[in-house]
């Protein structure tokens, strides 16, 4: 580790996740927000945190295993899966943007949008998937990961905040989740690992149908990550995140 990055984990460590009161989980599609954090949104809610779930498209091509649903019916059913999903990780507040899947869309309207919903809401931490891994190729999480990253940032700004047509709210920091660039984690039970699983698997079946070779290898692959994050943290269950506050979202090159 160089003596710049040492200094600053020293001088200016990565906020805590779970040190806030409130928080917004921003889904580019349904489904994600389960994927990437479900346990730790479960957890924070059965806290008392204020937590507030924001989904940016409408999953209307999401339809490899729909039965042959499409279009505005498959939307509609994907609403319904993430209200049923999110009630049964313990979040009451969901919103939607309902931009087209697939980036069939203006980045702009979505970057408002997401604006929009922070003001009204006023989280302190932001989760959105990282779109800087070098990996990730879907554009909506891409577009969803930046724009978030850029409302964090200047959300605080109340002349910034107004320009993107949105009231100032304080948020102090933004945790990426599907990131190769952990920096904190969030100790889970086993309950709350089983939560998000039964979130995922038990409600987004239009996605995931049981028994399905795609479903058995995310399945798969969501108890190799919290065993290995849990591993890390002398734990059974884990979920980590990329976390940046205020002072890492400019001019500081390096990940603490």
């Amino acid at each position: 580790m160089g003596l710049t990055k040492l200094a600053l984990k020293i001088a200016a460590p990565a906020p805590a996740v779970e040190s806030f009161s409130s928080y917004m989980f921003i889904g580019p599609h349904p489904d994600d927000i389960e994927i990437g954090c479900g346990a730790t949104a479960a957890k924070l809610a059965a806290s008392g945190k204020s937590i507030c779930f924001l989904i940016l498209t409408d999953g209307r091509y999401g339809d490899g295993h729909s039965g042959g649903i499409k279009g505005d019916e498959l939307a509609a059913l994907r609403k319904q899966e993430t209200l049923a999903s999110a009630e049964r990780l313990g979040v009451k507040d969901v919103r939607f943007l309902d931009l087209c899947d697939g980036g069939f869309y203006d980045y702009e309207d979505m970057k408002r949008g997401i604006a929009s919903a922070v003001g009204e809401f006023g989280p302190e931490l932001i989760f959105a998937p990282d779109p800087y891994t070098g990996r990730e190729c879907h554009i909506d999480h891409l577009n969803a990961g930046r724009a978030a990253a850029h409302v964090a940032y200047m959300s605080p700004y109340p002349g910034i905040a107004e320009g993107m047509g949105s009231q100032q709210a304080d948020v102090k920091g933004i945790a990426f989740y599907m990131t190769a660039r952990t920096n904190r984690y969030v100790k889970v039970s086993k309950e709350m690992f089983a939560l998000q699983n039964e979130a995922l698997f038990g409600c987004h079946t239009s996605q995931y149908p049981p028994g399905e070779p795609e479903t058995k290898q995310l399945q798969m692959y969501l108890k190799l990550r919290s065993a290995d994050f849990g591993l890390r943290n002398l734990c059974a269950h884990a979920e980590g995140f990329c976390v940046l506050g205020q002072t890492h979202m400019h001019c500081i090159p390096e990940t603490v």
